[in-house]
């Protein structure tokens, strides 16, 4: 027994160097970059706190429903996907706005987007839970996972008869260069309206949430219901409606990520809640999946690593390497420390 733990303890030591080795490598890049090119790390930097916010959303969607049912909701990304879409045919169809409309529309556009997107995204993933989920409940746990991947194609496919195979584009640069540009400059970086944008929406968004969870009749339903269904049951408390409530409003931060990606990319197609999702999803894991602050900063960093790979001159990978460099950190956490940053590792079973 005494070898058998030895080895234990020196493998656990290795992959803690390992760990430790890694970062000091990406915190020294990260130094000779800031150092060389010190205008493009602070304009990248603004650009990935944005850009990671928006991950923040979707990713609370997912730690949400995990944190109440154990289940990877792997139809969120599409539901946010489709939020996007509203957003388009609103901004084209309903107010057809222009390369450079009036300040007033363009807000008007804002908000019946933000409510139809909202209400319309959280009503179908509270639909999606009661059809395709809840019968679901007590059976084995691959069959809720392979449905929430079909429940996905599904919505893909909606997209796609809807809106075609081609992405869908707004013709608004939304609130950047036709609105002011510039925000506010230091040195060689500018800060932009667009940029502004994401976090004025987000950061309400997230303080909301951390209210309803913390401090409201419901939100103490939905963490005691995360911890024990049965006692939560026994303490009177509707489990089956807390769970409706929990992908209902999952499903309206997958609406107002949506509206965000909209008019902050204005481009979006069938496949882009696919991408962002995993992405979104990697963000939960990284920060410890179940973890509400864990998602926001796992979504934080993947927005800053998105960015920096993208972004940074010095001996980056480029672009196409953004996708393996996001799924290589996946496969190392869930190696490494499947609880993630912030998670706390638990027990199986029970």
């Amino acid at each position: 027994m005494q070898p058998i733990k030895a080895r234990r303890d020196l493998g656990a030591l290795a992959s803690q160097a390992l760990g430790i080795l890694l970062v000091v490598v990406v915190l020294a890049w990260l130094g000779v970059n800031l150092v060389k090119t010190p205008n493009d790390f602070g304009r990248v930097f603004l650009v990935g706190i944005s850009q990671g916010s928006l991950y923040a959303l979707v990713a609370l969607g997912y730690t949400l429903v995990y944190g109440i049912l154990e289940l990877i909701n792997f139809a969120h990304g599409d539901v946010f996907m489709l939020g996007g879409m509203v957003t388009a045919s609103i901004v084209v169809q309903v107010f057809s706005l222009g390369e450079d409309p009036a300040f007033g529309i363009l807000i008007a556009a804002l908000l019946v987007s933000l409510a139809a997107a909202t209400i319309g995204c959280a009503l179908l993933n509270a639909t999606i839970e009661r059809v395709a989920y809840k019968p679901l409940r007590n059976a084995p746990r691959l069959a809720p996972l392979i449905t929430a991947i079909g429940v996905s194609f599904i919505l893909e496919n909606v997209a796609i008869i809807w809106k075609g195979t081609r992405p869908v584009s707004l013709p608004v640069s939304a609130f950047s260069a036709g609105h002011g540009g510039q925000v506010f400059r230091i040195g060689q970086v500018v800060y932009t309206w667009d940029r502004l944008f994401v976090l004025a929406v987000t950061v309400p968004v997230l303080i909301g949430l951390v209210w309803l969870v913390k401090f409201t009749r419901q939100g103490k339903a939905m963490r005691a219901t995360a911890q024990d269904k049965d006692a939560a049951a026994m303490m009177g408390i509707d489990v089956d409606r807390t769970i409706s409530f929990t992908f209902l409003v999952a499903g309206g931060l997958a609406g107002v990520a949506g509206v965000i990606f909209a008019f902050y990319s204005t481009e979006i197609s069938f496949g882009t809640g696919f991408t962002l999702g995993l992405f979104a999803f990697t963000a939960a894991v990284l920060g410890g999946i179940g973890n509400l602050p864990g998602a926001v900063l796992g979504a934080l960093l993947i927005g800053l690593i998105q960015n920096f790979n993208e972004g940074l001159a010095w001996h980056s990978l480029g672009s196409k390497w953004t996708q393996s460099l996001v799924f290589a950190i996946l496969i190392l956490i869930l190696v490494f420390r499947p609880q993630g940053l912030l998670g706390e590792r638990t027990p199986e079973g029970g």
